[in-house]
């Protein structure tokens, strides 16, 4: 009997649909931390290699996101499964998808505005306040204000709506 080899596209299907650990209405897709992933088929099985793009390079879930990744690739019949880290270029919140934006949102999450492109060398430093304007996810209203820079994760700011007065979190951009 030929046993049916596991396709690229399969492997990319299943990596690409490991929820986040931090944000877990998102996959790991929809927060474009997947860069791409690749499969080698061998004598001994098949290899598939993930490589990804933590939000930020302490990022406290990257090991969590590798182990979830393995398991996941493993469970769907992937014998060996290497999961690389790249941190160049640095992940943007401009990764996340359409589609990673429109679940924030109906979860109650504001989603980031557009950051745009980077220049080439060292990250600016900016000493000045957030966007002022981010909507509520509930009722719309631009009036919001901050109440902490840091919500459940880092890369996400606790804010409270002055119309419906619903708290809410959101990505901040990077």
């Amino acid at each position: 009997m030929v046993r049916a080899v596991p396709s690229a596209e399969r492997a990319r299907e299943v990596a690409a649909a490991v929820a986040d650990p931090e944000l877990p209405v998102l996959t790991l897709e929809d927060l474009g931390v997947i860069r791409g992933v690749e499969v080698v088929a061998g004598a001994d099985g098949d290899a598939v290699t993930v490589t990804i793009t933590p939000t930020y390079s302490g990022c406290p879930a990257i090991e969590v996101m590798r182990d979830d990744l393995r398991a996941t690739l493993a469970d769907a019949g992937f014998a060996r499964v290497e999961v690389r880290t790249v941190l160049s270029p640095p992940w943007s919140t401009d990764w996340i998808s359409d589609d990673g934006r429109r679940k924030l949102h109906e979860h109650g999450i504001a989603p980031p505005g557009p950051v745009g492109p980077r220049a080439a060398g060292p990250v600016p430093l900016t000493l000045v306040a957030p966007p002022a304007v981010v909507r509520c996810p509930q009722c719309g209203s631009p009036a919001t204000d901050e109440m902490s820079r840091f919500g459940a994760t880092a890369c996400t700011a606790l804010r409270r709506c002055s119309v419906c007065r619903e708290p809410f979190e959101h990505v901040k951009e990077i």
